[in-house]
C-alpha cells in the first residue's frame, strides 16, 4: 500500500461511495483506505463493512478534527492522505504525487492535488469547470475526456485537501487541532502547525486532480469562528499567512522563506494585534 487515505464522512453516502469508487479505479497504487464514519444514518457504517473498507466511529457527528485523528489512527503507511468524501480522485493523481515526493528533500513538505469545482468561489487555487454538482448529474464521462486539458500551473499555498504529509509530521503536530472543530480554519492551522516545525514546501501540485462538488458536509454544521481562533492562537491573521507565508495561489517557486519585515507585513501585524485584543 502506498498512501493511507484518511476520509471523514458525514450521512453523505451517495458521494462516499462515488469517492471510493474513483480512488480503486483511477488510482495507479494500492492504498489503505480508512473511513471515519459520523454518526452514519443513512447507512454508511453497514456499507463499509460490506466494503471491507476499515473505519472508525462515533454515534455523533464529531467534526472534522476528531474524525481525521480518530482516523489516521489506523494508518499503516508512511504517508497520510486526507480527502474529503465529496471528492472524486482523477487518473493518475497518486503516482503524479508519489513522483513528487521523490523529488523533495527531506520529508517535510505539505502536498495538494489540485482541484476542479462547477462553480468560482474565487479560490485562485483550483480550476473551474463544471462537471455536475451532486451525484446524480455528475458528468463522469466527460470530465474523464477532459481533466487533463485544462489549464493549470503548480501553485504555492498547499493546506487543504486532498493533502498528503508524512505520517511521522503529521504524528509530530498532533494531527488536526480539535479545539477547532467542528473544522473551519483547522486547515490553515495545521499547516501553520508545519510552517512552526520547520517545513517550507507547501506545493499544489497542478497535475495531480481531483473533482470537488464543493461543501457536502460542511454547508449542514454550525461553524465555529476559526478565522478569531486562528488569530488567537498565532497571532496573526489568516490572510497573513496565506499572503506572507505561503504565497497562496502564487505560481510554485520552490521552498518558501520566512516574511519580510516590510511595511505592509507591519502595518498587517499592527492590525493584528489590536485585533487580536479586541476579540
Amino acid at each position: 500500500m502506498k498512501f493511507s487515505i484518511i476520509i471523514p464522512s458525514w450521512n453523505n453516502l451517495e458521494f462516499l461511495k462515488l469517492c471510493i469508487s474513483a480512488i480503486r479505479k483511477n488510482s495507479s497504487y494500492p492504498h489503505q483506505i480508512i473511513v471515519h464514519v459520523n454518526e452514519g444514518a443513512d447507512g454508511t457504517a453497514q456499507w463499509v463493512k460490506e466494503q471491507e473498507i476499515e473505519f472508525t466511529f462515533t454515534p455523533e457527528n464529531a467534526g472534522i478534527c476528531r474524525a481525521v485523528n480518530h482516523a489516521s489512527e489506523l494508518a499503516a503507511t508512511d504517508y497520510i492522505v486526507y480527502m474529503n468524501d465529496d471528492m472524486y480522485a482523477l487518473p493518475r493523481w497518486d503516482e503524479i504525487l508519489a513522483d513528487e515526493i521523490s523529488k523533495v528533500p527531506g520529508d517535510c513538505f505539505m502536498l495538494s492535488s489540485t482541484m476542479i469545482e462547477p462553480y468560482d468561489t474565487g479560490n485562485a487555487c483550483v480550476i473551474v469547470a463544471d462537471y455536475g454538482r451532486f451525484a446524480e448529474n455528475f458528468n463522469e464521462k466527460k470530465l474523464l475526456e477532459e481533466f487533463f486539458s485544462l489549464n493549470k500551473k503548480d501553485w504555492s499555498g498547499s493546506t487543504w485537501p486532498p493533502a498528503l504529509v508524512h505520517r511521522k509530521w503529521w504524528e509530530k503536530v498532533g494531527g488536526y487541532s480539535e479545539e477547532f472543530s467542528p473544522g473551519m480554519s483547522s486547515d490553515d492551522d495545521f499547516a501553520m502547525k508545519m510552517w512552526a516545525e520547520g517545513c517550507r514546501i507547501f506545493k499544489g501540485v497542478s497535475a495531480s486532480r481531483v473533482y470537488h462538488f464543493v461543501s457536502k458536509s460542511t454547508g449542514r454544521v454550525v461553524r465555529n469562528n476559526g478565522r478569531i481562533q486562528f488569530l488567537k492562537k498565532w497571532g496573526i491573521k489568516q490572510s497573513m499567512f496565506h499572503r506572507f507565508y505561503l504565497h497562496r495561489g502564487e505560481p510554485y517557486a520552490g521552498a518558501l522563506k520566512d516574511p519580510p519585515f516590510t511595511f505592509p507585513y507591519f502595518a498587517e501585524s499592527v492590525l493584528a494585534h489590536i485585533q487580536k485584543q479586541l476579540s
